[in-house]
């Protein structure tokens, strides 16, 4: 590959420098999680959308996480695990640029999607006797078709912002593109791209985050107020899953952003925090669901076994 042909045409990602002894046991450990992390999803998705009892707006909300958490897994993984086999870090720039545009529509459906699921628990919890009249089927196909057309539309705007602009290296920072690695290419003048870059952060990121520190509050001031146990009880079993997996996705996020401001930090590391978005979420959200969920682990069970009864 020529020096032209690689700085117009091909980015090359951050080097993997694994050892040769390495090479095809991390090729085997990756593709298991890639494999594991798609079934654990696909499996939820599947029960959910052939499970009568399930057809409730906390579960079709629900249905958001691992189809977003699919997006990250496949939009990630195999370009991944080919490079790891080949030890090729190049990358079209055009591929490079599609994969980082799916992988911001992950970070953004689940963060909104979660913020969805919160204000679900919210009335559930606040208002229970008017749950029914306000999330309604109707409302919850809604929220699905705006959290998705929102993400579409704030995404495709910060990536039509930088394909507009020629780039000028070719050396991607990170295991994986991502827009911060890819306006690290450019060398014009990129203040438009950046000033609207934080809005869209601001917007996405810190709306949801409003929405779910908003929410969690009322559902506390609930239970003060109420002074129940039971409605303590019904706080913790309802939200507590959620909460969880809301802090997983915050805390990884948080990881992959200090990984691009700390650029002193161990090489490792910074490899490490910067894809720990990409790696765990996807593969604890459907764990963590299923396990914890009773009403979603026992259709779980019921749906495997009935496939696998199927089978025999």
């Amino acid at each position: 590959m020529t020096a032209n042909k690689s700085s117009l045409d091909f980015v090359s990602l951050a080097a993997l420098d694994l050892p040769s002894m390495l090479i095809y046991p991390a090729f085997i450990f990756g593709l298991f999680t890639f494999l594991i992390t798609i079934f654990c999803n696909v499996l939820i998705i599947a029960v959910i959308a052939f499970s009568k009892d399930l057809q409730k707006p906390r579960f079709l909300l629900l249905v958001n996480l691992p189809i977003g958490d699919i997006i990250a897994t496949i939009g990630f993984f195999p370009q991944f695990l080919i490079s790891i086999v080949t030890q090729n870090r190049f990358i079209h720039y055009n591929a490079c640029v599609t994969q980082a545009f799916f992988l911001h529509i992950y970070g953004c459906a689940n963060f909104l999607t979660l913020s969805a699921m919160a204000y679900d628990r919210f009335i559930a919890i606040c208002a229970p006797l008017r749950y029914n009249a306000i999330m309604t089927p109707q409302k919850v196909m809604k929220f699905i078709f705006w959290i998705w057309f929102f993400c579409f539309a704030l995404i495709f705007s910060v990536f039509m912002l930088l394909v507009r602009v020629k780039i000028c290296r070719n050396k991607i920072v990170d295991l994986y593109c991502n827009n911060p690695s890819i306006m690290k290419l450019i060398c014009s003048n990129t203040t438009v791209n950046n000033y609207y870059g934080l809005f869209t952060l601001v917007v996405g990121l810190g709306g949801s985050n409003l929405v779910v520190i908003y929410t969690y509050a009322q559902i506390l001031f609930t239970c003060i107020k109420t002074n129940q146990v039971d409605a303590w009880h019904k706080a913790i079993q309802t939200c507590g899953t959620h909460l969880v997996t809301f802090l997983l996705l915050q805390t990884f996020s948080m990881f992959s952003l200090v990984a691009h401001r700390f650029q002193n930090a161990p090489a490792y590391l910074r490899k490490i925090l910067g894809v720990s978005i990409l790696i765990f979420p996807p593969i604890l959200d459907p764990i963590i669901y299923g396990l914890k969920v009773q009403e979603l682990r026992l259709n779980i069970v019921r749906f495997l076994k009935k496939r696998l009864g199927s089978t025999k």
